[in-house]
């Protein structure tokens, strides 16, 4: 049988030196190691030998095997050289440009954040990041919302179990972890590390527990800011929101507050804003942003003397911004990944 296996590497050896094109390789490889070739009509004999002979007869097999591959290996690799050869011998022309690749171009919503966020970078607001996963603490608590404020009932969220383990984010005392309804716990954390004065936003992704339809969706992304100084009033607030709506919009584009409510600021204002530049909602008055004067439990809560520094707040979705700037009717788009509609805003 070792003889046999001599020979089934000579004649391996000597057939590949007549191959010359990859399907003459594969056809030749077939008839050694394919179901019916020689090399496995040899394995398939170690069932009919001796138990005492079985084991030298696996090793020298082994050996056998290693041997084909590769004296296979070095016939694939001759023939791969003669194609390669065989494609440079086509004249190209150097002087010619290189063609240019296919380029791709930012996501709607990625154009609108960094215009919103460059938008305030120029008033000289840094950008602040923080968790998608927070505690209970930070994304309600400190934000002057308890446990049974009516106020939770509107940001319904992902809760985790109370054994979850994240790392190193901080949470207080053994409240649950939950996916993050709004970005203002960025504003907390920014409290707590850094010391007024101090001019933040905080882009980032946020989840609610929302029925999806054209306008809404249980993921979304939301831009917040926070400025604290002294003396800091109603008026610093308006000026900078109409400067920023200005510059989105254009600087024909008008701006108005209403009161309202949030448990994070007193007194709250809903931002609305028309422009003559949008097409079919021209001179529209368009809900934009929530906003106000940061309430002074909140400074109370980050060790903020609210007798010294004071301070306003506003958020804005992303998705609202974008779908006014590209004319989009269903928020659903942005997440679809249609190239149909992506191209169009590249």
């Amino acid at each position: 049988m070792s003889d046999s296996l001599e020979n089934i590497v000579a004649q391996t050896a000597q057939g590949l030196e007549a191959v010359r094109t990859r399907p003459e390789f594969e056809a030749f490889k077939a008839t050694v190691m394919g179901p019916n070739g020689s090399f496995t009509a040899s394995r398939k004999l170690i069932g009919t030998l001796p138990n005492d002979q079985k084991k030298a007869f696996g090793q020298r097999l082994n050996e056998v095997k290693e041997q084909i591959e590769a004296l296979l290996s070095q016939s694939l690799g001759r023939i791969e050289e003669a194609e390669l050869a065989a494609s440079l011998g086509v004249p190209v022309d150097v002087t010619l440009p290189c063609p240019e690749p296919v380029r791709g171009s930012l996501h709607p919503l990625t154009q609108a954040r960094e215009q919103i966020t460059g938008v305030f970078r120029r008033l000289g607001f840094s950008v602040a990041e923080g968790p998608e996963i927070e505690s209970d603490w930070y994304c309600f608590e400190a934000l002057n919302v308890p446990a049974d404020h009516p106020a939770r009932d509107m940001q319904d969220t992902y809760f985790l179990p109370k054994e979850t383990r994240l790392g190193n984010i901080t949470r207080v005392g053994d409240e649950p972890w939950l996916m993050r309804t709004h970005t203002s716990p960025v504003q907390i954390r920014t409290l707590l590390a850094e010391k007024p004065p101090l001019r933040i936003i905080s882009p980032g992704r946020c989840f609610r527990r929302d029925a999806v339809d054209a306008t809404h969706s249980a993921n979304f992304h939301q831009i917040e800011g926070l400025y604290v100084d002294k003396h800091v009033t109603v008026r610093d607030l308006k000026a900078v929101l109409d400067h920023f709506v200005r510059e989105v919009f254009g600087p024909k584009s008008e701006t108005r507050l209403r009161p309202s409510f949030f448990p994070f600021t007193e007194p709250s204002f809903e931002m609305d804003f028309r422009s003559p530049n949008l097409g079919r909602l021209s001179n529209k008055w368009l809900e934009i942003m929530g906003c106000g004067m940061v309430d002074p439990e909140v400074f109370r809560h980050c060790k903020v003397d609210d007798s010294e520094w004071s301070g306003f707040a506003f958020g804005l979705g992303v998705e609202r911004i974008a779908m006014i700037l590209t004319g989009a009717d269903d928020i659903r788009q942005f997440y679809a990944n249609d190239l149909r509609f992506l191209r169009q805003f590249a």
